[in-house]
């Protein structure tokens, strides 16, 4: 990945994200504006900086940013959670869409003007980045940049779960957790997709008439209830998919729900997330209720347990770029369009932190380096 400016007073990064780089020569670089992790802790560790940079390297685009997508993984890098951050200070962000602005020499896929969305390990919350051609895809016509950049990290990570991994098919029952999330409502209509699929999602009450709406035959409410019994009363075999964001002894339930020959996918650990700081109870606790199982008790229980994590997938351009050839189809056919919970400008990247990490959002938290001409901080699509 290209180099990423750190503030002068900072160490080089063992690993270096996308960002302009400073000019060869010396001369004056263009300014612009970026999001800086300066530390790990609450959602003041990140703040809006003034970087300087310059244009792109040979096989790399430069991107005027237009908006970026929040995600669950940015919550836990700010508290120190995920690995594939370098260490602060650091601009954080694995998604974003805008325009591209300049072409480094040799590449010729991409020209002057491309609406493009762009997908890196971190990086990508700047007003400008250079980036790897290969890490862009085109966006489809009438995509906005809101949507463009609430679209590639979901999307992938539901797409893969669920077919890659799960082998979805007609007349089966998924279990989504955070079904109001951005994975979750890209998941519930990625299973629309597919025939007579029967959807069981978490999510607090009040977010249940909009699962409704958006295609959940049951909305349970992980507050209150117990899911998996919820599950049971409706699906006393159970279900055949379970997509698991949690971890701990939620993975342990997911497993005891699935039928026979029915498949665990766990995505994430969501559980270490109790606060706007690390946790170090709620660490020890997922860890030690962690789900353990070995090769000779799944042969006996005809069931499958997977691992999918998209930030170790930033080499396998093929893979990634043929999944979201299909997405950018099933976009284009009308049948998946990303829900935008909330749009915030850089400098209220706290606020949109919060939203996301006490769980009021319904769809994807979306930052954009101008505050928007409407503001609607909560409309609920």
């Amino acid at each position: 990945m290209s180099a990423e400016p750190a503030p002068a007073a900072a160490a080089p990064a063992p690993e270096q994200a996308p960002g302009p780089a400073p000019p060869a020569g010396g001369g004056e670089a263009a300014e612009h504006r970026a999001l800086v992790l300066t530390g790990f802790g609450g959602y003041e560790k990140v703040k809006v900086q003034a970087r300087r940079g310059g244009g792109p390297r040979p096989g790399e685009v430069s991107v005027r940013v237009r908006a970026c997508g929040l995600n669950f993984a940015d919550l836990m890098a700010r508290q120190g959670l995920y690995d594939r951050l370098p260490p602060p200070p650091v601009c954080p962000g694995m998604e974003c869409a805008g325009t591209v602005r300049a072409l480094g020499d040799g590449v010729r896929d991409r020209q002057v003007g491309d609406k493009v969305m762009v997908l890196a390990r971190s990086g990508l919350w700047q007003e400008v980045v250079n980036v790897p051609a290969s890490q862009t895809f085109l966006m489809p016509e009438g995509m906005s940049f809101e949507e463009a950049a609430a679209f590639l990290v979901n999307y992938i990570t539901a797409y893969m779960i669920l077919f890659d991994f799960g082998n979805l098919r007609p007349n089966q029952s998924v279990l989504i957790h955070m079904a109001a999330g951005g994975v979750g409502t890209a998941a519930i209509q990625l299973c629309k997709t597919v025939e007579n699929v029967t959807i069981f999602g978490t999510a607090s009450a009040s977010k249940h008439d909009s699962l409704k709406e958006s295609g959940v035959a049951y909305p349970i409410d992980y507050r209150t209830m117990d899911y998996a019994e919820e599950v049971r009363k409706i699906s006393p075999k159970g279900v055949d998919i379970v997509l698991d964001p949690l971890g701990g002894s939620d993975t342990s339930k997911a497993f005891n729900l699935l039928k026979p020959m029915g498949k665990l996918i766990t995505y994430g650990v969501a559980n270490l997330l109790t606060g706007q700081k690390k946790n170090l109870m709620a660490m020890a606790k997922t860890w030690w209720n962690q789900f353990s199982i070995n090769a000779l008790q799944l042969l006996h229980h005809n069931k499958a347990v997977c691992g999918y994590h998209l930030g170790y997938m930033d080499e396998e351009f093929e893979l990634v770029g043929g999944v979201v050839a299909k997405l950018v189809n099933l976009y284009s056919q009308g049948k998946i369009k990303p829900k935008i919970d909330s749009v915030w400008p850089f400098d209220q990247v706290a606020d949109a932190m919060r939203q996301m990490q006490e769980k009021k959002n319904v769809g994807k938290v979306i930052l954009v380096p101008e505050a928007p001409k409407e503001e609607s901080k909560k409309e609920e699509n």
